[in-house]
C-alpha cells in the first residue's frame, strides 16, 4: 500500500482537529475571560531507505534517503494574552490587569479562572453565579486587620452585619487660646461622645485662664458638672504646649451622670495640639474614638483586592482581601470547562498572594475581561486549514488513481 495514503489520512485527521479548535475559539469569542487555543503540527516519523555515508578518499559523503509518513498534532496550546476590558459598573465584576488568576473552590478542590463575573451569595459569600464556586482570599479579624500569611478561605461580605458600639476612651482637642486673654477668662469646646451602649452625649471642656501661660480645664457631660476632675495645661514662652509642666489626668465619668444602664467612661484627653498665641480663640475636638452601633450597608473593593465595608454609623472597616494566583507555566494548566483551569504537573504549584504583588496584576473593579480571540486571525486560520484539508484529500484521491492504474496492469 502506498505511504502517501497514510500520510494523507494523517493530514485529514489532524487538520480536522485544528478546525475543531478554531471552531471552539470562534464559539467563545464573547466568553468572559476565555483564552484562545492554538494548534501546531509536527512531522511524524521517517522511513530510512538509505543511511548517510561519510566522505572517503576521492569521493564525498552521501545524504540519507528518507520518506516521511505524515504528520501529527505537535501541541494545542492555551494563549494567555490579555483580553480587552468591558466596563460594567457592577461592583462585584473584576478584571485582572496582569498574569494572575482568581481562586475559586467547590469546597473540595481549588480552581483558577480569569472570569471575574461574581456576585454575593445568600450567605454573603463572593461566588461565581454560574457554578456557585466561592472566591478565595483572606478575611479580616474583628479589628479589620488582614493576615495574608494565613491559608486562603472563602470571602464573605455579610450585608446587614452589626458593628457593636464602642465607648469613647480618647479625645483630642486642637486649636488656639488667645494669649492676650485676661486671667479668669473662660472658653469651652463641646463634642459628641458615646457610652458603652452607643448612646451619644455632649461632653464639654471649659478652659479658664488661671495664670500667665496657664489654664485650668474642667468638664461637664450633658450639662452635669464632673466634680473632682480638673487638669492644668501650661504653655512655653513661644506659645507651644509644655507637657512637662502640664498636669493632665484621665477623665473618669460615673454612668450615674449620663446613663445608669451603661458602663462608666474613662477618657484620656489630649491637649498637646493646643497653642497659646495672639489672636482669636478657636478650640474644638478634632477626634474621639467612640461610635454607635451600625450595620453593613455597602462595600468597596480597591485595586489591591481589599474589601472595605461601609456601615450605617458612618464608619468603614476592612472585611477581607481577594487573593490571586500565578504560575511558573500558565500554559500547563488544564482546562476543565466553565472558564476554569486546574493545576497540572507542568503548570507548577500556584503562587498565591495579593493583587498588585509578584506579577499577579491589579484588579479593575466594575469591569470584565473579554475573550482574547481575534476573529480576523481565526477566519484566516480557517481558510488555511480548509485548504490544507483539501490538499490532503487530493493526496488520497490521487494515490487511489495511481493504485487503480496499477490494478489495471493485469488486464
Amino acid at each position: 500500500m502506498m505511504r502517501s495514503l497514510f500520510a494523507g489520512v494523517s493530514g485529514l485527521r489532524n487538520h480536522q482537529i485544528r478546525m475543531d479548535v478554531i471552531a471552539n475559539n470562534i464559539a467563545n469569542v464573547n466568553t468572559t475571560g476565555y483564552k484562545m487555543a492554538r494548534v501546531t503540527f509536527q512531522d511524524l516519523f521517517y522511513q530510512t531507505l538509505r543511511g548517510a555515508s561519510a566522505p572517503q578518499d576521492g569521493i564525498g559523503g552521501t545524504d540519507p534517503i528518507q520518506v516521511g509518513l505524515g504528520m501529527i498534532i505537535g501541541g494545542i496550546n492555551t494563549i494567555h494574552t490579555p483580553g480587552n476590558f468591558q466596563y460594567t459598573g457592577n461592583p462585584t465584576d473584576f478584571a485582572i490587569q496582569g498574569d494572575g488568576f482568581f481562586i475559586v473552590t467547590d469546597g473540595i478542590k481549588n480552581y483558577f479562572t480569569r472570569d471575574g463575573a461574581f456576585s454575593i451569595g445568600l450567605d454573603g459569600s463572593l461566588v461565581n453565579p454560574s457554578t456557585g464556586y466561592k472566591v478565595l482570599g483572606w478575611r479580616a479579624n474583628t479589628s479589620g486587620i488582614v493576615d495574608t500569611s494565613m491559608p486562603v478561605e472563602p470571602i464573605v461580605i455579610p450585608k446587614g452585619q452589626q458593628m457593636m458600639a464602642r465607648a469613647t476612651s480618647n479625645v483630642k482637642i486642637v486649636g488656639n487660646l488667645d494669649a492676650q486673654s485676661d486671667i479668669g477668662t473662660t472658653f469651652s469646646a463641646p463634642t459628641t461622645i458615646y457610652d458603652s451602649l452607643g448612646v451619644s452625649h455632649t461632653l464639654r471642656f471649659t478652659f479658664e485662664k488661671t495664670n500667665t501661660n496657664e489654664w485650668t480645664v474642667t468638664a461637664s457631660i450633658d450639662g452635669n458638672d464632673i466634680s473632682g476632675w480638673s487638669s492644668t495645661i501650661v504653655f512655653n514662652n513661644d506659645g507651644t504646649y509644655d507637657p512637662s509642666s502640664s498636669t493632665v489626668t484621665t477623665l473618669n465619668i460615673s454612668a450615674s451622670l449620663f446613663n445608669p444602664g451603661a458602663g462608666d467612661l474613662n477618657i484620656n484627653p489630649d491637649f498637646s495640639n493646643i497653642t497659646q498665641l495672639g489672636g482669636d480663640t478657636s478650640i474644638s475636638v478634632s477626634y474621639q474614638d467612640g461610635y454607635p452601633m451600625g450595620s453593613l450597608i455597602d462595600f468597596t473593593v480597591s485595586g489591591n483586592g481589599v474589601i472595605t465595608g461601609i456601615y450605617s454609623n458612618g464608619l468603614n472597616q476592612v472585611l477581607g482581601q481577594i487573593a490571586l494566583a500565578n504560575f511558573g507555566n500558565p500554559g500547563g494548566l488544564t482546562r476543565v470547562g466553565s472558564n476554569l483551569f486546574e493545576v497540572s504537573v507542568n503548570s507548577g504549584e500556584p503562587l498565591i498572594g495579593t493583587p498588585g504583588s509578584g506579577g499577579r496584576g491589579s484588579l479593575y473593579v466594575g469591569a470584565l475581561e473579554m475573550s482574547n480571540v481575534d476573529l480576523a486571525s481565526e477566519f484566516t486560520n480557517m481558510i488555511i486549514t480548509q485548504r490544507g484539508f483539501q490538499a490532503n484529500s487530493r493526496i488520497i484521491t490521487t494515490s487511489d488513481e495511481m493504485l487503480q492504474e496499477l490494478v489495471n496492469l493485469k488486464r
